[in-house]
């Protein structure tokens, strides 16, 4: 369900004007996207902040402007604290979008249980689906990995009528064996013995030397 938002058209432009705004508990904005001009807004934080701890992608647009919007992309500040700025694209209701969500495995693997590791290689993935039916999230099972198996993105769940849209062939995670098992299946049990040295002459050359 999209979650209201109330913006203000901003006209002011420059640094300065950009750090007031966010004193003022205001965060910069722009809305593009359907062939229509773009529009500079201000938003307010904390009602921003709510909607990202929500998990929401769909906003609806209140106040200066009625519209409903996708969040396309959040800026943040360099400690991942503070957003900065935030881009909106308009989108009809029903509308079919494209758009990238977060992926986490679900279950426990067998694997891990024979002594592996789990591996995640793809934390999210490109799906395009009804934009009321974006989800927070998208799962992929790891109840039948093994130790030395993977699992691929044509495992991914995703929502009715929703469509992958990265190589299904991409492999998500991998359960791997530590390196300390990699290195003691990697010693042949003979080795266990006394090593040669290296240079050290056989007994009988030693005593044929001791006569002459």
């Amino acid at each position: 369900m999209a979650e209201e938002v109330t913006v203000e058209i901003r006209t002011d432009q420059g640094k300065r004007r950009i750090r007031r705004l966010r004193k003022a508990g205001k965060t910069p904005a722009v809305l593009y996207g359907h062939g229509q001009a773009s529009v500079s807004l201000a938003v307010p934080t904390e009602q921003l902040e709510a909607v990202i701890r929500h998990g929401s992608r769909v906003v609806k647009l209140r106040g200066a402007l009625q519209e409903q919007a996708i969040i396309r992309e959040l800026q943040w500040d360099i400690y991942g604290l503070e957003i900065l700025h935030v881009d909106f694209v308009r989108v009809y209701e029903h509308e079919m979008v494209e758009i990238k969500v977060p992926l986490e495995l679900r279950g426990e693997a067998p694997g891990v249980k024979e002594g592996g590791v789990l591996e995640q290689l793809v934390h999210e993935v490109r799906i395009q689906c009804d934009v009321n039916v974006i989800p927070e999230k998208v799962y992929v099972s790891v109840h039948g990995l093994g130790l030395n198996g993977s699992v691929s993105l044509a495992a991914v769940e995703l929502p009715p009528k929703a469509k992958l849209l990265d190589d299904p062939e991409t492999v998500v995670v991998q359960c791997i064996a530590p390196k300390e098992m990699e290195e003691e299946e990697a010693i042949p049990a003979a080795a266990s013995g006394e090593p040669e040295l290296i240079g050290r002459k056989p007994e009988q050359e030693e005593e044929k030397e001791e006569e002459e």
